[in-house]
């Protein structure tokens, strides 16, 4: 055997061909039945979303209450059972457990199951803190968008870039935010510390203009100027860092499909792909 060789798990004897199919359906978007699968859950997730959302108006809340609180059962019973079918059908079930994806669906359906044994009265905010949670369910939404893993590995190789560029924006800040507390912080009490300083250049600089510190001085004034004209600029380089590199991946001849592996939970492969690139198991078994 050879020791480069990624470890391959034996396949076991009760993974039958119902769990195989469900995992198609319910894992991956490149068949009739995962794409309903999707569209569905889809319309669920946005649902119930709507449905906090609407929960959340005073006016709405109290005159429904009754109502929102069976429909609130109701996706959390629809969720509940997608969550252990995603489980049962998974190979490595512990794996998908501690994924991000199924951390995220534990969070969709937790809130309500908690809510029955915090009770009422002084532990209501908590309940109700609890219940907000549920606008996680909103992330499922991630497995529908494939262009977010071309943003995402986007991101992540332009990592450096944006390192170094964020540290240019601090230094930047910095140099400006100490400026303007020698030049403001003897006649203009708002200036009063070089941190304070450095907030109103990070404001200034991000063209956010809150307003609540500005110049008196000619010089700060001027300072300022230039600080709004180079914020710009500021604004539109990481844009192009990111959209360069989204660009350079999407020209790839490799094509990324949906498929998750049934060992790791994770997609991202390329088309051609046999094995996981994470793992090293084979996708399909």
């Amino acid at each position: 055997m050879n020791i480069n060789e990624p470890h391959k798990r034996p396949i076991p004897q009760d993974y039958s061909p119902l769990r195989r199919k469900m995992h198609t359906i319910i894992f991956e978007a490149d068949t009739f039945g995962g794409k309903l699968f999707d569209v569905l859950l889809l319309i669920f997730i946005l649902l119930s979303v709507l449905v906090v959302m609407l929960e959340s108006i005073p006016a709405y809340g109290e005159r429904y209450r009754e109502l929102f609180y069976l429909i609130e059962w109701f996706f959390t019973i629809l969720f509940t059972i997608e969550y252990l079918a995603r489980i049962y059908c998974s190979y490595n079930r512990w794996g998908y457990i501690r994924s991000f994806f199924g951390i995220i669906d534990l969070l969709a359906i937790l809130p309500t199951y908690l809510s029955i044994f915090l009770g009422t009265g002084q532990q209501l905010t908590v309940v109700r803190i609890l219940r907000l949670m549920r606008i996680f369910r909103i992330f499922k939404l991630v497995h529908f968008i494939h262009d977010a893993q071309y943003i995402l590995s986007a991101l992540i190789h332009s990592r450096r870039k944006i390192t170094v560029f964020l540290l240019f924006v601090l230094l930047m800040t910095t140099i400006f935010g100490s400026m303007m507390y020698i030049i403001e912080g003897p006649v203009n009490e708002k200036f009063d510390s070089i941190p304070r300083s450095i907030y109103w250049a990070i404001v200034t600089l991000t063209t956010v203009g809150y307003g609540d510190i500005s110049p008196i001085t000619p010089l700060g004034q001027f300072i300022s100027a230039v600080i709004m004209i180079l914020g710009y600029s500021v604004i539109a380089l990481p844009t192009g860092i990111v959209s360069s590199e989204i660009i350079r991946r999407r020209k790839s001849p490799q094509q990324i499909t949906t498929q998750v592996c049934p060992f790791c939970s994770r997609e991202g492969h390329d088309s051609d792909a046999v094995y996981c690139k994470y793992c090293g198991n084979p996708l399909h078994i």
